[in-house]
């Protein structure tokens, strides 16, 4: 048994992306799907013939365990097979498979004790109750929201799955503190009929299962590659020269981005060789503070604090050499003369208040003038011209008529009728 596919048959189809074999299910087949690893040994040979029994096997949305193939069977990437559970067993696809697993066990720290094992192949009967368990999640998800709210508890159930026999579900909810749920199982078992497990996930998490479109016009982080989530603050979005603005720093979740750690070693490295954005320089004109720093030109702005409209650009090494004069108890040179000995061109000054215009990058429309024709055809232009005093001129005989007065008839009077 595969995935389900209209292009597969058995268990030795190994479905790819969807774009390239055009499956008709993507919820379970090959690696379109959350958190998807590329095998990248599957062309290599192994070694030794002892092949790798472990194999990876992915559930409903990011969860994924690892199995031990204990029977040896042909397992390819999006067989189906029944693992087993407690209680009971579970059904899911599987991931991968090969020498790739070993690595992926060892990264996550997960011994060969802790492994349970792969029952079988999944037959025709295990699909057909594990896809009605499937059906039953959404209207499982918003029952038990109405039922929370009702015994007013302050959480949010944000998933809901059956495990592949339907003897239990997992209810994944966001909260703030700690819930007590105890009458809450109770209310669930009752109306569900089945085993209730309840597990607290964070807000990073939720996004993951959910998933979406971030800002940047890419799929989100968490529910595609990112697995470990590191606590990010506002000092990364500091050292990186970002406004702190909460509407633009905050990702789906409602938390600070995940990506503003990506960048923020690279970013740290190349502002150790600056000066602090503290420094205040003593001129001859006059003392200057800094603006800002532009880490990839390597360059720092700086104005005075007497006019602090005009921003002149210094490089860093410019910088330091003028620190170094006031470390001496000498006044630097002013800033225009920095600047002018620096290169040929006048200092540059940005205006802020022509930096704050909006239209400051619309260009601007010439108005162009009718050409003369020369006068080549006095005629048409005394026409032309009569036509528009024609059109200018107001229309008299129209105002001096009056208008004609509309008489109506009068209405026929019916004598009242008499009483008899």
């Amino acid at each position: 048994m595969s995935c389900g596919c209209n292009s597969s048959g058995d268990s030795n189809h190994s479905c790819a992306t969807k774009s390239t074999t055009g499956c008709g299910n993507v919820n379970t087949c090959g690696n379109s799907y959350k958190l998807s690893v590329f095998d990248w040994l599957s062309t290599i040979n192994a070694p030794t013939e002892s092949k790798c029994p472990f194999v990876e096997v992915r559930f409903k949305n990011d969860r994924k365990s690892y199995y031990n193939n204990v029977n040896s069977l042909p397992l390819h990437v999006g067989s189906v097979v029944t693992v087993e559970s407690n209680p009971g067993h579970d059904v899911g696809v599987v991931s991968l498979v090969g020498e790739l697993v070993k690595i992926q066990m060892k990264r996550k720290t997960i011994s060969d004790e802790q492994i349970l094992k792969i029952y079988r192949v999944a037959n025709q009967k295990d699909v057909e109750i594990w896809q009605d368990a499937r059906k039953k999640e959404d209207n499982t998800k918003l029952q038990a929201r109405k039922i929370a709210r009702n015994l007013g508890l302050e959480m949010k159930i944000t998933d809901v799955e059956y495990q592949g026999d339907g003897a239990k579900a997992t209810f994944y909810y966001t909260a703030e503190g700690r819930v007590d749920f105890r009458q809450l199982i109770k209310e669930y078992a009752s109306s569900f009929k089945t085993k209730i497990d309840m597990k607290q996930i964070g807000y990073r998490q939720e996004s993951a299962k959910v998933g979406g479109i971030g800002s940047c016009g890419r799929e989100l982080c968490c529910s595609t590659w990112l697995t470990d989530f590191r606590s990010v603050n506002t000092n990364a979005a500091r050292y990186q020269q970002l406004s702190i603005n909460p509407l633009k720093l905050a990702g789906q979740c409602g938390k600070l981005k995940c990506c503003l750690n990506f960048e923020l070693d690279s970013y740290v490295d190349a502002l150790s060789n600056f000066p602090s954005s503290n420094t205040i320089l003593d001129t001859e004109k006059g003392r200057a503070f800094c603006i800002k720093i532009d880490v990839f030109k390597k360059k720092m702005w700086f104005a005075y604090m007497d006019n602090s409209m005009a921003w002149y650009d210094l490089d860093v090494s410019e910088v330091k050499r003028l620190i170094s004069f006031n470390k001496k108890n000498q006044k630097a040179p002013a800033l225009e003369d920095v600047k002018a000995s620096s290169s040929t061109d006048k200092p540059e000054t940005v205006d802020l208040i022509q930096e704050n215009n909006l239209d400051r990058f619309e260009k601007k429309k010439q108005k162009f003038k009718p050409r003369n024709s020369g006068n080549k055809n006095p005629q048409n232009n005394n026409r032309d011209n009569n036509a528009v005093k024609e059109k200018t001129e107001p229309n008299n005989n129209n105002a001096q008529q009056k208008p004609q007065k509309k008489f109506n008839k009068p209405k026929k009077k019916y004598p009242p009728k008499k009483n008899d």
